[in-house]
C-alpha cells in the first residue's frame, strides 16, 4: 500500500494506475488525511452458455399458455 498526494496524484496517474493493477492498494490524499483508494477490478467471467446444462429440471408443460385462473393469479385480476 502506498499513499500518494492528491497533486502528485494528478501528475502521476497513469504509474498509479499501474500500481493497483499490479496488486498494490494506493491511497490518495488531501491535505494529510486520506480521501480515496485506488484498486483494480476484481475481474469477473460471465456465466458461459449451458453451465446449469443437466442441474434443472424443466416441466414439459413449462411454454404451454397459462390457465385462465393461472393468468388471474399472475396479473392480479379476478
Amino acid at each position: 500500500m502506498s499513499t500518494t498526494a492528491l497533486a502528485e496524484a494528478k501528475n502521476h496517474l497513469s504509474r498509479l494506475v499501474d500500481e493497483a493493477v499490479a496488486g498494490r492498494e494506493v491511497i490518495i490524499s488531501r491535505h494529510g488525511r486520506p480521501v480515496a483508494r485506488l484498486v483494480a477490478i476484481d475481474h469477473c467471467t460471465a456465466p458461459r452458455f449451458g453451465a446449469l446444462k443437466g442441474r434443472l429440471d424443466i416441466p414439459d408443460d413449462f411454454d404451454q399458455p397459462l390457465s385462465d385462473a393461472e393468468l388471474a393469479l399472475f396479473t392480479g385480476t379476478d
